[in-house]
Protein backbone atom coordinates (compact mmCIF):
# COMPACT_ATOMS: atom_id res chain seq x y z
CA UNK A 1 0.00 0.00 0.00
CA UNK A 2 1.50 3.35 -0.95
CA UNK A 3 1.15 6.33 1.35
CA UNK A 4 1.61 9.82 0.92
CA UNK A 5 5.00 11.98 1.67
CA UNK A 6 3.58 13.41 4.92
CA UNK A 7 2.31 9.40 5.82
CA UNK A 8 5.80 8.41 5.28
CA UNK A 9 7.42 11.08 7.59
CA UNK A 10 4.79 10.17 10.44
CA UNK A 11 5.84 6.19 10.37
CA UNK A 12 9.55 7.55 10.09
CA UNK A 13 9.28 9.84 12.82
CA UNK A 14 7.25 6.97 15.17
CA UNK A 15 9.95 4.28 14.09
CA UNK A 16 12.53 7.07 14.62
CA UNK A 17 11.60 7.20 18.74
CA UNK A 18 10.97 3.66 18.92
CA UNK A 19 14.55 3.43 17.63
CA UNK A 20 15.88 5.71 20.32
CA UNK A 21 14.16 3.63 22.82
CA UNK A 22 15.43 0.72 21.85
CA UNK A 23 19.03 1.61 22.08
CA UNK A 24 18.70 3.12 25.63
CA UNK A 25 19.54 0.11 27.22
CA UNK A 26 22.63 -1.22 25.84
CA UNK A 27 23.86 2.54 25.84
CA UNK A 28 23.72 3.44 22.59
CA UNK A 29 23.95 6.90 21.47
CA UNK A 30 20.25 7.61 19.98
CA UNK A 31 21.46 8.65 16.52
CA UNK A 32 22.88 4.52 16.33
CA UNK A 33 19.25 3.37 16.74
CA UNK A 34 18.37 5.86 14.07
CA UNK A 35 20.00 4.76 11.67
CA UNK A 36 19.07 0.96 12.28
CA UNK A 37 15.36 1.30 12.24
CA UNK A 38 16.02 3.34 9.15
CA UNK A 39 17.84 0.30 7.40
CA UNK A 40 15.16 -2.26 8.52
CA UNK A 41 12.39 -0.18 7.21
CA UNK A 42 14.01 0.91 4.06
CA UNK A 43 13.89 -0.16 0.64
CA UNK A 44 16.75 -2.69 1.39
CA UNK A 45 15.15 -5.03 4.48
CA UNK A 46 11.22 -4.45 5.11
CA UNK A 47 10.53 -2.18 2.69
CA UNK A 48 7.83 -0.50 4.47
CA UNK A 49 9.34 2.64 3.05
CA UNK A 50 10.05 1.96 -0.73
CA UNK A 51 12.81 3.63 -2.62
CA UNK A 52 10.35 5.57 -4.66
CA UNK A 53 9.05 7.21 -1.35
CA UNK A 54 12.56 7.77 -0.26
CA UNK A 55 13.79 9.65 -3.37
CA UNK A 56 11.19 12.23 -2.26
CA UNK A 57 12.75 13.06 1.00
CA UNK A 58 15.76 15.08 -0.20
CA UNK A 59 14.51 18.39 1.07
CA UNK A 60 14.64 16.74 4.70
CA UNK A 61 18.17 16.28 4.08
CA UNK A 62 19.42 19.80 3.03
CA UNK A 63 16.99 20.86 6.06
CA UNK A 64 18.91 19.53 8.72
CA UNK A 65 22.72 19.52 7.11
CA UNK A 66 21.71 23.56 6.76
CA UNK A 67 20.76 23.71 10.92
CA UNK A 68 23.53 21.20 11.70
CA UNK A 69 25.88 23.42 10.06
CA UNK A 70 24.07 26.53 11.88
CA UNK A 71 24.55 25.61 15.21
CA UNK A 72 28.60 24.71 14.49
CA UNK A 73 29.18 28.04 13.15
CA UNK A 74 28.06 29.00 16.28
CA UNK A 75 31.07 27.78 17.95
CA UNK A 76 33.19 30.17 16.19
CA UNK A 77 33.14 33.06 18.42
CA UNK A 78 36.33 34.89 18.86
CA UNK A 79 36.64 34.86 22.25
CA UNK A 80 36.39 30.99 22.17
CA UNK A 81 38.66 31.08 18.89
CA UNK A 82 41.18 33.18 21.04
CA UNK A 83 40.60 30.11 24.14
CA UNK A 84 41.16 27.32 21.77
CA UNK A 85 43.88 29.00 19.79
CA UNK A 86 45.61 27.63 16.36
CA UNK A 87 44.71 24.04 17.12
CA UNK A 88 41.30 23.25 15.50
CA UNK A 89 43.12 24.27 12.07
CA UNK A 90 46.55 22.31 12.45
CA UNK A 91 44.28 19.11 13.67
CA UNK A 92 42.15 19.92 10.31
CA UNK A 93 44.81 20.25 8.10
CA UNK A 94 46.78 17.24 9.25
CA UNK A 95 44.28 14.86 9.76
CA UNK A 96 42.67 15.39 6.56
CA UNK A 97 45.86 15.40 4.82
CA UNK A 98 46.57 12.20 6.31
CA UNK A 99 43.79 10.36 5.52
CA UNK A 100 44.35 11.06 1.99
CA UNK A 101 47.94 10.35 1.92
CA UNK A 102 47.00 6.80 3.89
CA UNK A 103 44.56 5.60 1.71
CA UNK A 104 46.45 6.36 -1.40
CA UNK A 105 49.47 4.88 -0.45
CA UNK A 106 47.78 1.80 0.74
CA UNK A 107 45.94 1.50 -2.26
CA UNK A 108 49.58 1.61 -4.20
CA UNK A 109 50.73 -0.94 -2.18
CA UNK A 110 48.10 -3.31 -2.62
CA UNK A 111 48.58 -2.81 -6.51
CA UNK A 112 46.43 -0.24 -7.47
CA UNK A 113 46.92 2.29 -10.43
CA UNK A 114 47.62 5.71 -8.97
CA UNK A 115 44.69 7.57 -10.55
CA UNK A 116 42.45 5.52 -9.25
CA UNK A 117 44.30 5.59 -5.96
CA UNK A 118 44.35 9.12 -5.89
CA UNK A 119 40.40 9.44 -6.63
CA UNK A 120 39.13 7.44 -3.84
CA UNK A 121 41.67 8.55 -1.66
CA UNK A 122 40.63 12.31 -2.62
CA UNK A 123 37.33 11.36 -0.50
CA UNK A 124 38.80 9.99 2.78
CA UNK A 125 39.57 13.70 4.31
CA UNK A 126 35.84 14.44 4.46
CA UNK A 127 33.68 13.78 7.92
CA UNK A 128 29.88 13.95 8.81
CA UNK A 129 29.34 16.64 11.51
CA UNK A 130 25.94 15.26 12.08
CA UNK A 131 26.41 12.57 13.84
CA UNK A 132 29.32 13.93 16.05
CA UNK A 133 26.53 16.51 16.75
CA UNK A 134 23.83 14.46 18.16
CA UNK A 135 26.13 12.36 20.39
CA UNK A 136 27.85 15.78 21.66
CA UNK A 137 24.43 16.90 22.22
CA UNK A 138 22.99 14.11 23.47
CA UNK A 139 25.20 13.65 26.18
CA UNK A 140 25.90 17.00 26.83
CA UNK A 141 29.47 16.38 26.40
CA UNK A 142 31.78 19.36 27.55
CA UNK A 143 35.67 19.45 27.52
CA UNK A 144 38.58 19.72 25.89
CA UNK A 145 38.14 17.33 23.16
CA UNK A 146 34.33 18.25 22.87
CA UNK A 147 35.06 22.43 22.44
CA UNK A 148 38.23 21.42 19.92
CA UNK A 149 35.71 18.41 18.08
CA UNK A 150 33.26 21.20 17.03
CA UNK A 151 35.40 23.65 15.01
CA UNK A 152 37.71 20.73 13.58
CA UNK A 153 34.50 19.09 12.07
CA UNK A 154 33.88 22.79 10.94
CA UNK A 155 36.84 23.25 9.17
CA UNK A 156 37.45 19.53 8.01
CA UNK A 157 34.66 20.76 5.09
CA UNK A 158 36.90 23.01 4.18
CA UNK A 159 40.18 20.97 3.64
CA UNK A 160 38.46 18.09 2.55
CA UNK A 161 37.20 20.18 -0.73
CA UNK A 162 41.02 21.66 -0.89
CA UNK A 163 42.54 18.09 -0.58
CA UNK A 164 40.13 16.51 -3.33
CA UNK A 165 40.29 19.23 -5.56
CA UNK A 166 44.32 18.10 -5.61
CA UNK A 167 44.09 14.62 -5.81
CA UNK A 168 41.42 14.61 -8.48
CA UNK A 169 43.26 17.24 -10.58
CA UNK A 170 46.36 15.22 -10.27
CA UNK A 171 44.39 12.17 -11.14
CA UNK A 172 43.04 13.47 -14.43
CA UNK A 173 46.53 14.73 -15.21
CA UNK A 174 47.85 11.24 -15.45
CA UNK A 175 45.01 10.05 -17.39
CA UNK A 176 44.22 12.88 -19.72
CA UNK A 177 45.01 12.01 -23.14
CA UNK A 178 44.88 15.55 -24.54
CA UNK A 179 45.09 18.83 -23.47
CA UNK A 180 43.79 19.72 -19.68
CA UNK A 181 43.90 22.70 -17.59
CA UNK A 182 44.90 21.28 -14.61
CA UNK A 183 45.04 25.02 -12.94
CA UNK A 184 41.46 25.78 -13.28
CA UNK A 185 40.82 21.97 -11.74
CA UNK A 186 43.24 23.14 -8.82
CA UNK A 187 41.18 26.59 -8.34
CA UNK A 188 37.95 25.00 -8.37
CA UNK A 189 37.64 23.83 -4.55
CA UNK A 190 39.35 27.56 -3.75
CA UNK A 191 36.76 29.24 -5.29
CA UNK A 192 33.77 27.12 -3.51
CA UNK A 193 35.19 27.31 -0.57
CA UNK A 194 36.00 31.23 -0.42
CA UNK A 195 32.91 31.89 -2.25
CA UNK A 196 30.69 29.77 0.31
CA UNK A 197 32.49 31.62 3.04
CA UNK A 198 31.78 34.95 1.98
CA UNK A 199 28.19 34.39 1.31
CA UNK A 200 27.77 33.02 4.21
CA UNK A 201 29.32 36.07 6.29
CA UNK A 202 26.93 38.58 4.28
CA UNK A 203 24.47 36.56 5.15
CA UNK A 204 25.44 36.56 8.59
CA UNK A 205 25.25 40.08 8.83
CA UNK A 206 22.46 40.81 7.58
CA UNK A 207 20.47 38.32 9.90
CA UNK A 208 22.08 40.43 12.57
CA UNK A 209 20.58 43.42 11.49
CA UNK A 210 17.44 42.15 11.29
CA UNK A 211 17.83 40.63 14.67
CA UNK A 212 17.86 44.89 15.99
CA UNK A 213 14.62 45.03 13.92
CA UNK A 214 12.57 42.27 15.26
CA UNK A 215 12.70 41.43 18.93
CA UNK A 216 9.98 38.71 20.30
CA UNK A 217 11.12 35.33 20.39
CA UNK A 218 8.90 33.96 17.77
CA UNK A 219 10.09 36.41 15.02
CA UNK A 220 13.79 35.55 15.67
CA UNK A 221 12.98 32.34 15.51
CA UNK A 222 11.57 32.89 12.45
CA UNK A 223 14.24 35.16 11.01
CA UNK A 224 16.93 32.18 11.75
CA UNK A 225 14.85 29.32 9.91
CA UNK A 226 14.46 31.94 6.73
CA UNK A 227 17.78 32.40 6.64
CA UNK A 228 18.82 28.88 6.87
CA UNK A 229 16.61 28.46 4.03
CA UNK A 230 17.70 30.95 2.04
CA UNK A 231 21.47 30.60 2.73
CA UNK A 232 20.92 26.37 1.84
CA UNK A 233 19.24 27.23 -1.53
CA UNK A 234 20.63 30.35 -2.59
CA UNK A 235 24.04 28.25 -1.91
CA UNK A 236 23.23 25.03 -4.08
CA UNK A 237 22.12 27.05 -6.85
CA UNK A 238 25.44 29.32 -7.14
CA UNK A 239 27.22 25.55 -6.71
CA UNK A 240 29.02 26.52 -3.24
CA UNK A 241 29.09 24.07 -0.33
CA UNK A 242 25.89 24.76 1.48
CA UNK A 243 27.40 23.63 4.96
CA UNK A 244 29.99 26.00 4.64
CA UNK A 245 27.92 29.04 4.04
CA UNK A 246 25.74 27.95 6.83
CA UNK A 247 28.49 28.02 9.06
CA UNK A 248 29.68 31.04 7.77
CA UNK A 249 26.32 32.66 8.32
CA UNK A 250 26.03 31.88 12.02
CA UNK A 251 29.86 32.32 12.93
CA UNK A 252 29.41 36.10 11.69
CA UNK A 253 26.13 36.56 13.34
CA UNK A 254 27.27 34.99 16.68
CA UNK A 255 30.21 37.50 16.63
CA UNK A 256 28.04 41.04 15.53
CA UNK A 257 24.89 39.83 17.55
CA UNK A 258 24.29 39.93 21.42
CA UNK A 259 20.98 37.96 20.22
CA UNK A 260 22.96 34.58 19.63
CA UNK A 261 22.21 32.72 22.60
CA UNK A 262 18.66 33.37 22.88
CA UNK A 263 18.36 32.33 18.83
CA UNK A 264 20.36 29.16 19.03
CA UNK A 265 18.98 28.37 22.05
CA UNK A 266 15.34 29.03 19.75
CA UNK A 267 16.21 26.36 17.08
CA UNK A 268 17.87 23.66 19.48
CA UNK A 269 14.78 23.58 20.63
CA UNK A 270 12.68 23.17 17.14
CA UNK A 271 15.31 21.42 15.12
CA UNK A 272 15.57 17.57 17.28
CA UNK A 273 12.30 15.65 14.97
CA UNK A 274 13.95 17.57 11.70
CA UNK A 275 17.66 16.07 13.25
CA UNK A 276 15.81 12.12 14.18
CA UNK A 277 14.46 12.14 10.49
CA UNK A 278 17.73 13.48 8.93
CA UNK A 279 18.97 10.17 10.73
CA UNK A 280 16.86 7.44 9.78
CA UNK A 281 16.12 8.81 6.25
CA UNK A 282 20.16 8.47 5.83
CA UNK A 283 19.34 4.53 7.21
CA UNK A 284 17.00 4.02 4.48
CA UNK A 285 19.30 5.38 1.79
CA UNK A 286 21.70 3.12 3.38
CA UNK A 287 21.79 -0.03 1.02
CA UNK A 288 23.65 -2.71 3.41
CA UNK A 289 23.21 -5.18 0.59
CA UNK A 290 26.47 -3.83 -1.23
CA UNK A 291 28.53 -4.81 1.66
CA UNK A 292 29.64 -7.86 0.38
CA UNK A 293 30.33 -6.40 -2.97
CA UNK A 294 33.52 -3.93 -2.59
CA UNK A 295 36.18 -6.72 -1.79
CA UNK A 296 39.56 -5.97 -0.43
CA UNK A 297 39.83 -2.86 -1.55
CA UNK A 298 36.77 -1.45 0.46
CA UNK A 299 38.73 -3.36 3.30
CA UNK A 300 41.95 -0.74 2.98
CA UNK A 301 39.55 2.13 2.51
CA UNK A 302 37.72 1.66 5.38
CA UNK A 303 40.68 1.00 7.48
CA UNK A 304 43.58 3.13 6.62
CA UNK A 305 41.23 6.51 6.27
CA UNK A 306 40.52 5.85 9.82
CA UNK A 307 44.46 5.32 10.30
CA UNK A 308 45.23 7.99 8.68
CA UNK A 309 42.74 10.10 10.55
CA UNK A 310 43.62 9.43 13.67
CA UNK A 311 47.77 9.85 12.92
CA UNK A 312 46.64 13.08 11.59
CA UNK A 313 45.01 14.14 14.96
CA UNK A 314 47.15 12.96 17.22
CA UNK A 315 49.97 14.78 15.48
CA UNK A 316 48.50 18.23 15.06
CA UNK A 317 47.21 18.22 18.65
CA UNK A 318 51.00 17.62 19.40
CA UNK A 319 52.64 20.36 17.10
CA UNK A 320 49.48 22.64 18.61
CA UNK A 321 50.09 21.68 21.73
CA UNK A 322 46.99 20.70 22.56
CA UNK A 323 45.95 18.60 26.00
CA UNK A 324 46.66 15.93 26.47
CA UNK A 325 43.46 14.20 26.64
CA UNK A 326 42.76 16.04 22.85
CA UNK A 327 45.71 13.88 21.70
CA UNK A 328 44.47 10.79 22.95
CA UNK A 329 40.79 10.88 22.15
CA UNK A 330 39.99 13.08 19.20
CA UNK A 331 40.74 11.02 16.54
CA UNK A 332 38.17 8.32 17.49
CA UNK A 333 35.28 11.43 17.44
CA UNK A 334 36.43 11.91 13.51
CA UNK A 335 34.95 8.87 12.29
CA UNK A 336 31.98 9.11 10.41
CA UNK A 337 31.47 10.02 7.06
CA UNK A 338 28.37 10.58 5.10
CA UNK A 339 26.46 13.26 2.76
CA UNK A 340 29.84 15.13 1.73
CA UNK A 341 31.73 11.80 0.51
CA UNK A 342 28.60 10.45 -0.93
CA UNK A 343 28.40 14.14 -3.08
CA UNK A 344 32.27 13.97 -3.98
CA UNK A 345 31.66 10.80 -5.20
CA UNK A 346 29.47 11.88 -7.70
CA UNK A 347 32.09 14.39 -8.48
CA UNK A 348 34.67 11.61 -9.28
CA UNK A 349 32.00 9.65 -11.43
CA UNK A 350 31.66 12.94 -13.57
CA UNK A 351 35.10 13.72 -13.60
CA UNK A 352 37.08 10.58 -14.00
CA UNK A 353 33.81 7.84 -15.25
CA UNK A 354 36.21 5.14 -15.86
CA UNK A 355 36.89 4.54 -12.03
CA UNK A 356 33.37 6.25 -10.73
CA UNK A 357 31.01 3.03 -10.30
CA UNK A 358 33.31 1.27 -8.12
CA UNK A 359 34.62 4.12 -6.06
CA UNK A 360 30.88 5.51 -5.65
CA UNK A 361 29.92 1.65 -4.78
CA UNK A 362 33.03 1.84 -2.29
CA UNK A 363 31.66 5.16 -0.16
CA UNK A 364 28.88 4.00 -0.35
CA UNK A 365 29.27 0.77 1.94
CA UNK A 366 31.77 2.82 4.12
CA UNK A 367 29.69 5.15 5.04
CA UNK A 368 27.38 1.95 6.51
CA UNK A 369 30.09 1.21 8.41
CA UNK A 370 30.89 4.56 9.54
CA UNK A 371 27.97 5.67 9.96
CA UNK A 372 27.04 2.79 12.56
CA UNK A 373 30.20 2.68 14.34
CA UNK A 374 31.41 5.90 14.18
CA UNK A 375 28.76 7.83 16.84
CA UNK A 376 29.37 4.31 19.32
CA UNK A 377 32.72 5.16 18.74
CA UNK A 378 32.45 8.89 19.75
CA UNK A 379 30.65 8.07 22.90
CA UNK A 380 32.90 5.95 24.20
CA UNK A 381 36.03 8.34 23.31
CA UNK A 382 34.39 11.22 24.89
CA UNK A 383 33.27 8.98 27.81
CA UNK A 384 36.94 7.84 28.11
CA UNK A 385 37.91 11.97 28.10
CA UNK A 386 35.91 12.42 31.18
CA UNK A 387 33.00 14.44 29.00
CA UNK A 388 30.05 12.60 29.54
CA UNK A 389 29.24 12.60 32.99
CA UNK A 390 27.98 8.74 33.91
CA UNK A 391 24.29 10.88 34.70
CA UNK A 392 23.91 12.05 30.83
CA UNK A 393 24.34 8.35 29.27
Amino acid sequence: MNFNILTYLAICLFAGLFGGKLVKPLKLPSVTGYLVIGILIGPYVLNLIPAEAAEGFGIVSEMALGFIAFSIGAEFKLDYLKKVGRAPVVIAILESFLAVVSVVLALVLFGQELPFALCLGAIAAATAPAATLMVVRQYKADGPVTQTLLPVVAIDDATALMFFGISVALAKSITASGDMNIWMTLLDPVVEIVGALVFGAVLGFFLSLLMKWFHSKGNRLSIAVGMVFLCVGVADMLGLSSLLSCMAMSAMFVNLSNAGDKVFSSVDQMTPPLFMLFFLLSGVDLNIRIIPTVGIVGIIYVIFRVIGKMAGTWVGARLSRAEPAVQKYLGFTLIPQAGVAIGLSGVVMAVVPEYGAEIRAIILCATVIYEITGPVITKLALTKAGEIRETSR
